[in-house]
């Protein structure tokens, strides 16, 4: 297999302070308690990257139906990259580490970001009600802007019916084009899963309702906003919005969709509008992009102190007491203590992990080609364990057979879902 390995030392940015805002989270006595981000006492000794066990990781989603599969890790002492595998099943050319592809529901990240510079603004509150800035859009009020970044809201994920029947469901949509009006009709159509605050349950409807309202305020379509507050700050020039068109412009990994019968060829999902997810997932990115992006937002580039502090603020997703959500924002608490924060991304042929550390410093980017095929999903996290946790301690042979999976090891845990899965 391919394998190619690049090193350059990283540049750090020069942090950048914006206006500080109200954002106390809401509380209720039936939700999952809030739990902000670990201070700590003291400076831990950061382990080097295990890149060994990056490639192992990478090497697992191949094995595990991806095409290919590849890594961007940067930290303090540079840049260290990672590919396994073909980008190009039709000409085998192997996996680029520069070559873009889609990210899936790390998009959720640059939505948020978006909506919470608007709260900055003064131009909307985390804790009113959506229904305050798109009358009538929502049959009850109680649903806040909050609600949506926290996946609280209750609103059902239409995908579910959508992407039943795995290649037909995307086949049906793959040249459509939606209107966010749709969108939201879709999942309205179904019960609600929960009350509003009371739980987490992830659904894609929460971020196509963001969408609509980065439009009403800013009068502009979401690429304008992604483009204006995001791309061009960090320069991002890898990273893009072309809603509705079907196709990733440049050097470019191709997408590859497991159908749900076992043995069926797979299909390159590669050219789609996206329009079914649109500001819930539809950017497209390139692995040093994503790494920019998460460590310029952990070091407070995009947002002030406390909206920062708002963002990293979490709930569990799960009862391990490792995965927790917090505004558009996942962390991820591995097994050497280490915190990660950033966002998992599938669509149609890709999975994506875009997560850094609090101070970002140390941030990690990985994607294999393939999708409805979970077992590739939860073999690309393993890079997270490896990059931030470094070598494991060797276990004797004595005792191996009665050790049992580390404490917060992601690895171990299967991947958590942003598309209905059959595999």
């Amino acid at each position: 297999m391919p394998l190619s390995s690049h090193r350059r030392l990283a540049v750090s940015a020069t942090a950048i302070a914006a206006l500080a805002a109200g954002v106390a989270p809401a509380t209720s006595a039936s939700a999952a308690p809030l739990v902000p981000a670990r201070a700590a006492t003291t400076a831990p000794a950061v382990p080097a990257p295990d890149m060994e066990g990056v490639v192992a990781a990478l090497d697992s989603a191949m094995a595990n139906g991806a095409p290919g599969a590849m890594a961007r890790f940067i930290g303090p002492e540079g840049v260290e990259s990672r590919t396994v595998g073909v980008r190009d099943r039709a000409s085998g050319a192997s996996m680029d580490i520069h070559a873009r592809f889609r990210i899936g529901s790390v998009s959720k990240t640059f939505s948020t970001v978006v909506l919470l510079q608007l709260v900055e603004e003064g131009r909307l509150e985390l804790d009113a009600p959506v229904n305050r800035y798109l009358p009538g859009l929502l049959p009850d009020d109680r649903i806040t802007v909050r609600h949506l970044l926290t996946h609280r809201s209750g609103l059902a994920d239409y995908t579910d019916a959508m992407f039943n029947d795995t290649v037909p469901g995307f086949e049906a949509v793959r040249n459509r084009v939606f209107s966010y009006q749709e969108l939201v009709d879709l999942s309205l159509s179904e019960p609600r899963t929960t009350e509003p605050g009371v739980a987490y349950k992830y659904s894609n409807a929460n971020f196509v309702v963001v969408g609509m309202l980065i439009e009403k305020l800013t009068g502009r379509p979401v690429s304008d906003a992604y483009e204006r507050r995001i791309f061009k700050p960090l320069k991002l020039r890898g990273t893009s919005y072309v809603h509705p068109d079907t196709r990733i412009k440049g050097l470019h990994v191709q997408g590859y969709l497991h159908p749900d019968a076992a043995g069926d060829p797979l299909v390159d999902s590669t050219e789609q509008t996206v329009s079914w997810a649109q500001s819930a997932g539809a950017v497209i990115s390139t692995p040093a992009d994503l790494n920019t992006f998460t460590g310029a937002l952990m070091r407070g580039r995009l947002l002030s102190p406390a909206m920062l502090e708002a963002m990293t603020t979490v709930t569990p997703t799960d009862t391990t007491n490792t995965r927790f959500y917090g505004l558009g924002l996942r962390r991820y608490d591995l097994s050497c203590g280490a915190q990660v924060f950033g966002h998992t991304g599938t669509v149609q042929g890709f999975y994506t992990y875009a997560f850094s550390t609090r101070d970002g410093r140390r941030s990690l980017s990985a994607l294999a080609n393939t999708s409805n095929h979970g077992a590739a999903n939860t073999a690309l996290g393993g890079t997270l364990e490896a990059a931030f946790c470094g070598k494991k301690p060797a276990v004797a042979p004595s005792s191996r057979a009665a050790s049992s999976p580390a404490a917060g090891d992601i690895s171990s845990l299967p991947a958590e879902r942003d598309l209905p899965e059959r595999h």
